[in-house]
């Protein structure tokens, strides 16, 4: 308990996440005369994993994306699409992040991917600073549901639930969210008088872009249909995307460059780092709360609060909405899901089922004070104050609660698709 006491009090004091798992680990190894070789062995052994080259992979693809002009292909082609809906462009933005979402796998890739080219728009076509800010904030959590997901891959790896079922489990679920903000969208922008296209878009119009976005467009079938025939794991699918990516930049597009691939690349070994040293410190830190039977004991005191299903899942998705208020998904899925989803499967909540309730929790903590990532990233784009921010969010906080009370209680929403392929 003290190991888990010091990471709290460094972690409120104010100390990297980071450090504040390492320390404390650290000075468990030196106090309790264990070798030191051991600190090298655990970090090696939690980064030598599979599942895990699927991460820096998709974080690449999202970079390609990025600066390659593809984001901006999908966002012409939601404009036509969607653009007289009630809301105009804020429903373009909800539909973009979905189909972008279909390549990028993260929540915070699609803020600053795509969130840019979105903002700015809707700001030119009448839309307030704070009112874009928040569309593009609340859409963006879509991402991590719907495949390829890099939190849920995160998630498998770390309880060896598979990451096929996995990502089949949020398609539905991401579907029904996207249908939700979109609704909220329409009703706030009514009442605003937000405006919208003048008219529908002709078969003509459709047509002209669709034929560029089309490229871009096939890539969430291109690799779901992959997955599920077999022809690649998920981590393989990661790759097959990058590949995807480079072709359709390069011989389709062609406005891919050589120096695009390489700013791609930093920007992806920079975010990995981050990622993948949080990873490491996390498995020793794990690797010690289990020499002192601290999952155990966790796991013995849910057991004897409840036995009742729907109980433990109301304590889970309590549990990760607090610890998504303040941990990066990462570390919270590194640090409690292997506390947590023992016993809970243990008491007959379905792994598939509980993993999409873990990762949603967490995302909505990206929009969650004090520590939401994506908040203060939007904001950085958006030139908003925290407050404003936060006054427009409210409305879309509603549909993405509606989204977890249904995804929580609604099991076979879920597992539909997973049950078909099992």
């Amino acid at each position: 308990m003290a190991v888990i006491l010091a990471f709290a009090v460094l972690f409120c004091w104010g100390v990297p996440v980071v450090y504040a798992i390492l320390i404390p680990s650290i000075a468990y190894v030196l106090i309790e005369d264990l070798p030191v070789t051991l600190l090298a062995s655990r970090v090696v052994y939690a980064l030598d994993s599979f599942p895990l080259v699927a991460v820096p992979i998709f974080i690449f693809v999202g970079n390609l994306m990025n600066l390659s002009g593809i984001t901006d292909r999908i966002f012409r082609f939601a404009s036509v699409l969607a653009g007289r809906l009630h809301g105009g462009l804020a429903q373009v933005n909800i539909l973009a992040s979905l189909i972008f979402s279909g390549i990028s796998g993260a929540a915070l890739a699609d803020v600053g991917g795509l969130g840019r080219v979105e903002i700015k728009a809707m700001r030119e076509r009448g839309f307030d600073a704070p009112f874009s800010a928040a569309v593009t904030a609340s859409s963006a959590v879509i991402g991590p549901i719907f495949p390829p997901s890099i939190p849920l891959i995160v998630y498998g790896s770390v309880t060896s639930v598979s990451i096929i079922q996995l990502l089949m489990a949020g398609i539905l679920p991401a579907l029904f969210c996207t249908a939700a903000l979109m609704v909220t969208a329409a009703v706030v922008s009514l009442r605003a008088g937000y405006p919208r296209a003048e008219r529908g878009p002709t078969l003509r119009e459709v047509g002209h872009s669709v034929a560029p976005a089309l490229p871009a467009l096939l890539a969430p079938v291109f690799l779901i249909a992959g997955m599920l025939t077999g022809v690649f794991t998920p981590t393989e699918a990661a790759a097959a995307a990058a590949v995807y990516v480079l072709v359709i930049g390069f011989f389709v597009y062609r406005e891919m460059t050589m120096s695009h691939v390489l700013n791609a690349a930093l920007l992806t070994a920079r975010n990995t780092s981050a990622i993948l040293v949080i990873v490491a410190a996390a498995a020793m830190f794990g690797w010690i709360l289990a020499i002192e039977e601290i999952p155990q004991s966790f796991g013995a005191a849910i057991a004897g609060l409840s036995n009742d299903r729907l109980m433990l899942l109301l304590l889970v998705n309590l549990i990760f909405f607090v610890a998504g208020m303040f941990l990066d998904s990462t570390t919270a899925t590194l640090l409690i899901v292997p506390i947590i989803a023992p016993p809970v499967v243990a008491a007959g909540v379905d792994p598939v089922h509980l993993g999409l309730i873990v990762v949603f929790n967490l995302m909505i903590g990206l929009l969650t004070p004090p520590m939401g990532l994506a908040l203060f990233l939007i904001c950085d784009i958006a030139q908003i104050t925290m407050r404003s921010l936060l006054r427009a969010m409210l409305p879309f906080y509603f549909p993405l609660l509606a989204t977890l009370a249904t995804i929580t209680l609604w099991e076979d929403l879920v597992l539909a698709i997973p049950r078909m392929i099992r």
